[in-house]
């Protein structure tokens, strides 16, 4: 069992490029402790804390009513998640979002729907979290201990869960899009404590993706980058190239080009790799895709993930392939102290056939997978780049 130190958790410290909020100053100047030890800590970086020091940050909590004192030291540890699941589980509020979409614009808001495959995708998310993806019974099951049977832990579980909708892009006017997803995602990255937004499709139904690619990868949402230099330009290493007959939402992560000077021939998403070139990676007639991205920054206990479908087809698959394979979308792409990426494309075979009606009534469709984690190095690029 492994620890992470949650000191940046338990002071809602959240790292701002564009803000400076004082967190360390205050800390090292109640402390006295080193200003170097006090930020490794924040990012979790610190490999041993010295029981002294561990004191100090004790007595900084209490006195500033972050904690109290039947809490501490223990409050400042967390268990580190072990799988795919358990990472979902072990954060105390879920927040689910999902984008709804509207027949007419003189519709009465109430018949308002959200699309069928997104419905079936957020059915397995929610039975892979309550059950550890199966796993659940085992924590329950006893242990023999010198002879005798005791109970383990209880499997880990949200204590609250809640659900988001937002406005799929152009149901309503640009503007209120825009503004309910960005309401959205910065209430949920206000929100003091342990937390996990699990955003429901791809950025052409659920515009806080836009949003959440476009902080972890530090460029602005909702602006198109098909005019970039060159395609390794981009801030974000995988790209969904449009449909002709798709909305086509200006995104940071989508669009019809790579780049100024270089076509993405295919619809579907294309991945940049390791020596810096860009590969298509499914979307076609005969082979659909799919996406799982999350970053936890494990100091805060935050985590943001998008679970995206290139179709709806893919979006059913997907919910498939999480429910029976969730161990390859673990352990996390990217690793430092502070932060782990999980990225990876999900491709699928299939026939080209069109889909019959009664097919959209099955919640339990599958497909051969290929699982394949994106490039570290890529990833690692723009991380770093962005400080």
């Amino acid at each position: 069992m492994r620890y992470a130190f949650r000191l940046a958790e338990l002071l809602g410290h959240n790292p701002d490029r564009r803000r400076r909020p004082g967190t360390i100053k205050a800390i090292v100047e109640h402390t006295g402790l080193d200003r170097h030890q006090v930020a490794s800590l924040l990012k979790n970086e610190a490999k041993y804390i010295p029981i002294e020091a561990l004191s100090k940050l004790c007595d900084y909590l209490i006195d500033h009513g972050h904690a109290t004192p039947a809490e501490l030291p223990g409050a400042l540890f967390a268990v580190r998640a072990e799988h795919f699941w358990e990472l979902l589980a072990r954060r105390r509020q879920l927040e689910l979002c999902v984008g709804i979409r509207q027949g007419d614009v003189n519709d009465a808001p109430e018949q308002a729907w959200v699309v069928a495959s997104d419905s079936v995708l957020m059915g397995a998310l929610l039975n892979g979290v309550s059950t550890l993806g199966g796993s659940a019974r085992h924590h329950a099951a006893g242990s023999s201990v010198n002879g005798s049977t005791k109970a383990e832990e209880n499997p880990p579980q949200p204590e609250r869960l809640l659900q988001t909708l937002v406005w799929s892009p152009g149901h309503v006017s640009t503007e209120e899009t825009h503004l309910r997803a960005n309401s959205v995602y910065e209430s949920f990255s206000g929100a003091p404590g342990d937390k996990a937004m699990v955003c429901i499709g791809s950025v052409k139904s659920n515009p806080v993706a836009e949003v959440l690619f476009s902080e972890a990868f530090g460029c602005d949402p909702f602006v198109s980058q098909d005019d970039v230099e060159k395609a390794s330009d981009r801030a974000c290493p995988f790209f969904m190239r449009y449909r002709d007959f798709d909305p086509k939402p200006p995104s940071s992560t989508a669009g019809e080009r790579l780049s100024k000077t270089e076509a993405a021939d295919k619809p579907g998403l294309w991945v940049e790799t390791d020596n810096g070139t860009w590969e298509w990676a499914g979307g076609g007639q005969n082979s659909d895709v799919a996406l799982v991205f999350y970053i936890f920054r494990e100091a805060l206990g935050r985590l943001d993930m998008v679970l995206s479908g290139f179709t709806g087809r893919a979006t059913r698959y997907l919910a498939k392939t999480l429910a029976t394979r969730s161990e390859a979308f673990w352990p996390p792409v990217y690793e430092e102290p502070h932060v782990q990426i999980g990225a990876y494309i999900v491709e699928y075979e299939t026939d080209g056939s069109k889909a019959k009606s009664e097919d959209l009534l099955m919640t339990n469709v599958s497909s051969a997978a290929k699982i394949t984690p994106l490039s570290a190095k890529a990833i690692e690029r723009r991380i770093v780049s962005n400080g």
